[in-house]
């Protein structure tokens, strides 16, 4: 007489079946991770027993997970030395799925119109992965409790199961999975390596492929920090990295809302992006309970800090039910959040106690960190503090940041003031730092081409107004005067005539308050847009180039020699004074970076000289 039992599946659930093979998974590879899972639970389940005392069949064996290829066969095989199962744990575990709800679950899926439904947890589904790529699954498994026997469970084509008793075996699962056609390449071995790697490389429990060990690396972010070496550390960025040197700086950290996570992250030495290898990819990635989610994981942490390298674990994430994404979007903002803030609440304690480790860092990356300035409104302010930059209160070279400028500043003074400028030398000439120096006002020196939209986005720091020095209204200390300086009507009869001659490339023309060496200085019209942000913007939109050549501000400094001298000779050689006046204007443009085509320039100047030569001559 027959003991093998046949059972149908019902038809809710080989519409889930189906579901689970078509649907819901991405790639046919998690199989692997899903059984291997399941067998790590298992070995868990084990381990909890035996350290509660429980009497377990074969105690000897010791926990472990071994993965078998034949490609001759065509069959892989994955077995546990778990807890086993049961005969009711065959039938209510592997024969019903989701026996408690799955009309519920299908219900659910039907109103969602998506198989991704918020059901993680509730439903274990992952084994039936192995229906991917199985056109027969067989389960062999022996429970853990001393009395029970053996049992057979098989199923074709997920059309049903049988379940018959089975002497001799083991204690724990194994499961025989004889490939599909089009899914033999899981025999070879290589193959099975790199995906078992991929996603269970830091499970507890030993795992071998065809008597190789595979997870030789231990999760050490679940270790307390104490127990763990640098070179363990090290090691251990190496591999996640999959970088040869060791990292620039590391964080290892727990926190407990929005969830309990732990984590471990890590900055390269070096910033790829910088050495013109492209954008580069997000590197931290996600698990749970110590098996992989998802690599590279999206929106853990936002673009800016897609340097950052290691691992977040949680054993609690509201996942999506094939355990490849987090199905609470809310949530995963808040997390993000909460994880960002942390790694910026490092970097300002590293700035704090190691300011050789943070320049190191900010060389490397300060342009993700002014990124995140410009795009990430959440943390702008914590930004800010990271932000450094030279100023003309430090030495050349050495760079200051905001909370540092902010605290030299003297009573008077209300406003941030910064300058943008190619290096350090052109800032101190610039007609536009002139005022500050008169008046003792520290100003920071920008040399990135995008560190003016950066303080733009920025706004404000510890609620002082961060100004563009051309922007700012500042007057001079009024020099004593000097003989043969213009009179307030002479530069005003000036002005009005420099209007009248170069009207068609000025917009106004008044006496400066803010020049003390320079001639004159052009300036914006536009309150909003300074010089070199308009020669960014013209850079960026070549085809609007001419919307933006609308017309500057030019303003005179009435001490200055030239500008006197001027006013004289306009009045004896008219043509003379007039090619004078545009060279004053081109060379004020030519202060501001702002005179693409110097042709022109040169011509005029060219006469200019052999004027000045042929009156000497």
């Amino acid at each position: 007489m027959s003991t093998t039992e046949k059972h149908h599946f019902q038809a809710e659930i080989q519409q889930l079946l189906d579901i689970v093979i078509h649907s819901i998974y991405t790639d046919r590879e998690i199989f692997v991770r899903e059984l291997i899972s399941n067998a790590a639970d298992a070995c868990e389940k084990l381990r909890f027993l035996q350290s509660s005392g429980q009497a377990v069949y074969q105690p000897e064996i010791k926990s472990g997970i071994t993965v078998k290829t034949d490609d001759k066969a065509g069959t892989v095989t994955i077995t546990d030395t778990g807890v086993g199962m049961t005969h009711a744990d065959l039938v209510e575990n592997l024969g019903t799925i989701a026996h408690s709800g799955t009309k519920a679950f299908l219900k659910q899926l039907a109103e969602n119109q998506k198989p991704d439904a918020r059901l993680i947890g509730q439903f274990g589904v992952g084994f039936y992965s192995a229906f991917m790529v199985a056109s027969k699954v067989t389960v062999l498994s022996r429970s853990h409790t001393p009395e029970e026997q053996g049992w057979r469970w098989t199923s074709e084509n997920a059309g049903g199961y049988e379940i018959e008793p089975a002497a001799d075996l083991p204690r724990g699962t194994q499961i025989i999975l004889q490939l599909k056609d089009d899914a033999k390449d899981f025999t070879q071995e290589d193959t099975l390596k790199r995906v078992v790697q991929r996603y269970s490389s830091f499970i507890q429990f030993p795992i071998e492929l065809n008597g190789t060990h595979l997870n030789t690396i231990q999760a050490i972010w679940g270790r307390s920090k104490n127990e763990i070496t640098d070179a363990e550390y090290n090691s251990f960025y190496q591999y996640v990295a999959h970088d040869h040197e060791d990292p620039l700086l590391r964080l290892h950290f727990t926190a407990d809302a929005p969830l309990a996570i732990q984590a471990l992250l890590f900055v390269p030495q070096k910033n790829w992006e910088n050495l013109g290898m492209g954008r580069m990819e997000t590197g931290v990635n996600l698990y749970c309970k110590k098996v992989l989610i998802q690599d590279h994981a999206k929106n853990l942490f936002p673009d800016w800090l897609r340097f950052l390298r290691g691992v977040v674990d949680s054993e609690d994430l509201p996942l999506n039910i094939s355990r490849e994404t987090m199905q609470d979007s809310a949530l995963l903002k808040k997390l993000n959040t909460v994880l960002t803030g942390r790694f910026l609440k490092f970097l300002d304690e590293t700035a704090g106690k190691d300011a050789a480790a943070y320049e190191k860092f900010y060389a490397e990356y300060s342009r993700c960190l002014k990124e995140g300035v410009a795009t990430d409104f959440t943390h702008r302010e914590a930004l800010g503090k990271l932000l450094r930059y030279e100023s003309s209160a430090t030495e050349k070279g050495k760079l200051t940041s905001l909370a540092e400028y902010v605290k030299r500043m003297p009573a008077d003074q209300k406003e941030i003031f910064y300058l943008q400028a190619p290096n350090r030398e052109t800032a101190e000439s610039s007609p536009y730092y002139e005022v500050f120096q008169s008046r003792g006002y520290e100003v920071l020196f920008l040399y990135d081409g995008w560190d003016e939209f950066v303080m733009e986005h920025l706004h404000q720091f510890e609620e002082k107004p961060l100004r563009a020095a051309e922007k700012a209204e500042l007057d001079i200390t009024p020099p004593a005067a000097k003989e043969g300086e213009l009179s307030d009507s002479e530069a005003e009869a000036l002005a009005k005539w420099l209007k009248e001659k170069l009207a068609n490339q000025v917009g106004a023309v008044r006496v400066s308050k803010r020049l003390v060496n320079s001639p004159a200085v052009v300036v914006e019209s536009d309150r909003h847009l300074t010089s070199s942000m308009k020669r960014m913007l013209k850079t960026l939109q070549k085809d609007k180039a001419d919307q933006l050549e609308d017309k500057l501000d030019l303003e005179l400094n009435p001490r200055h020699p030239v500008i006197v001298r001027l006013n004289k000779i306009r009045q004896s050689d008219e043509p003379l004074a007039a090619k004078v006046a545009e060279q004053v204007h081109d060379n004020a443009r030519v202060a501001a970076g702002l005179l693409d085509d110097p042709r022109l320039m040169l011509k005029r100047l060219n006469e200019l000289l052999e004027q000045v030569l042929t009156a000497k001559g």
